[in-house]
Order: structure tokens, then C-alpha cells, then sequence
């Protein structure tokens, strides 16, 4: 039951991200390109605000809602992606991620259901790992550097997050309140592995 609540909780977000990109895909886009300080402000603070309710609270009402404030404004940066690619001709590319994502999502669970020590063992590793990639990214940005590298990075980093977060999961006392917590934390590798997959097809296409 625990592990039912963290897939539906992720189904969830997926299918609300689904319909935001299907339905409101090209609203939200002008939206974005027309008021974006507006939509980073709006992104941080309901990010942030999400976040926080999420991590903090033990109150699985709460930290539903919580999730919800996190999946919009991500949901808004898919539909974004998403949208863009597919106005450029590249839905096999977008479809083709999401393969790739869902079947490095089911390869890693499995992975880190038989050896979950290993996994546990590195969270502090890949935290470290991935701020320092944040800046390195940042750096490279302003200084006008190619970024192609630093795309595989992440992408190899949040698929050990995937193992880490469910061995984590199954770790932790089995509550709903717990089974919604985790769900978030999966939610934000699966999107993150998503758009660079996407992003690391549609360059290797242009090239």
C-alpha cells in the first residue's frame, strides 16, 4: 500500500503535468515569453513554498498540498520544453525521452531494491556532486561555454537519485505522510532526467 501511494502520488503529478502541457501548452509559453521576471518570481516562491511544506510538515494534507505548489510552476518549465520541441518537429524526440525515462526510472528502482545500502550510502556524495555541477553549469553559462558535458553529468546524477530516493523510501517509516514525501523527491529526478534527456536528444539531432 505504502508503494501504491508513491506511484499514485507520482501518476498524479504526471498526469497534471500531461494536461498542462496538452491543453495549456501554447497559453502557458506566451505567458513565459511575455512576463518571464513574472514567471521565475511565481516559479521560486511556489518551488520554494512547496518545498518546504513538503519536508517540514507530518501532515500528509499538507504536504499533498505541498507537492501540488511543486508540480505547477515544474509543470509550466515541461510544458515550456515540451511545447517549443514539438512546435520545431521534434515529438519522436519528446516521446523518446520519455521512454528513456520511464525505463532508467524502472531499471534503477529495481537496482536499488537489491542493493539499497549502496544507494543510501552516497546521498551525502551526490548532494555534494550536484551543487558543484550547479555552479560549474552556471560558470560555463556566463562564460558562453559549451554545456553538452555537463548535460550527461546531471543525467548520470539524478538516475543514482532515483536509486537513492527509493532506497530512502523504503527505509523510512511506511506513512502516508512518508509515501507522499518520497513521491516528491522522485517527482523532481524523474522531470530533471526527462528534460536532459530531452535536451541531449534534440542537440544530437541538430548536430
Amino acid at each position: 500500500m505504502y508503494n501504491l501511494i508513491i506511484g499514485g502520488v507520482l501518476l498524479y503529478g504526471f498526469i497534471i503535468n500531461a494536461i498542462m502541457t496538452a491543453v495549456f501548452g501554447d497559453s502557458i509559453v506566451s505567458f513565459v515569453l511575455t512576463n518571464p521576471i513574472a514567471f521565475y518570481i511565481g516559479y521560486f516562491i511556489l518551488a520554494i513554498a512547496g518545498t518546504f511544506m513538503v519536508r517540514k510538515s507530518d501532515n500528509p494534507v499538507v504536504s499533498f498540498i505541498g507537492y501540488n505548489l511543486m508540480v505547477v510552476p515544474i509543470g509550466m518549465v515541461i510544458a515550456v520544453s515540451v511545447t517549443l520541441y514539438s512546435a520545431i518537429g521534434y515529438n519522436m524526440i519528446v516521446a523518446t525521452a520519455f521512454g528513456i525515462t520511464a525505463a532508467v526510472t524502472l531499471v534503477m528502482m529495481i537496482i536499488s531494491s537489491i542493493y539499497p545500502n549502496f544507494f543510501l550510502s552516497m546521498g551525502r556524495t551526490l548532494g555534494i556532486t550536484l551543487l558543484i555541477t550547479v555552479v560549474v553549469e552556471a560558470i560555463m553559462l556566463i562564460a558562453g561555454a559549451s554545456l553538452g558535458i555537463i548535460d550527461y553529468v546531471v543525467v548520470a546524477i539524478f538516475c543514482l537519485y532515483v536509486g537513492y530516493d527509493w532506497a530512502k523510501a523504503n527505509a523510512i517509516e511506511k506513512t502516508v505522510d512518508n509515501a507522499i514525501d518520497s513521491a516528491s523527491e522522485l517527482y523532481l529526478d524523474i522531470v530533471n532526467l526527462f528534460l536532459r534527456i530531452m535536451k541531449i536528444l534534440a542537440r544530437a539531432n541538430r548536430n
